[in-house]
C-alpha cells in the first residue's frame, strides 16, 4: 500500500465557501454514528481508516480538539492511502457541519471530557 502526498479536500462545484475551509479527521468507525446524531451535517468524506467533516476555518480556535480526531486547516489530508471519497453532502449551498455539535458528539463517542469541562486555569 503506498501513501500519497497531501491533498486537499475538493468541495462540490457550486457550492461556496464563505467562512473559507478547514476539516476534522476521525476514525471511521465515527463516521455513521455522528451521521445520525448531528441535526446538520455538512461534507464528509472518507479515506478508508478516517472520515473527514468539512468545517468553518478556524474552528479550532479556543477548542482542543479529542485526541481521536486530527484537525486540518486548508481541509489537507496528509498520508492518505487513496483518494477521499464524498459519502455525505448537504442539500444547501455551503459544506460546513457545525463544529461545535461535531466537537461534543466526538468527545462523547471517544470518551473525551470537552476542554470547557475540566478544571478552571488561571
Amino acid at each position: 500500500m503506498s501513501v500519497q502526498p497531501v491533498a486537499r479536500l475538493a468541495v462540490p462545484a457550486g457550492m461556496g465557501q464563505p467562512l473559507g475551509c478547514d476539516a476534522v479527521a476521525m476514525p471511521a468507525e465515527f463516521g455513521p454514528r455522528l451521521l445520525d446524531r448531528l441535526p446538520r451535517v455538512g461534507c464528509v468524506y472518507e479515506d478508508g481508516p478516517r472520515w473527514w467533516w468539512i468545517v468553518p476555518a478556524d474552528s479550532d480556535v479556543a477548542l482542543e480538539w479529542p485526541p481521536a480526531a486530527f484537525y486540518s486547516p486548508g481541509a489537507l489530508v496528509p498520508d492518505t492511502v487513496r483518494e477521499p471519497v464524498l459519502v455525505h453532502q448537504p442539500e444547501g449551498p455551503v459544506p460546513y457541519t457545525p463544529p461545535i455539535p461535531l466537537y461534543l458528539a466526538l468527545c462523547r463517542m471517544s470518551g473525551a471530557v470537552p476542554g470547557w469541562a475540566g478544571p478552571v486555569r488561571a
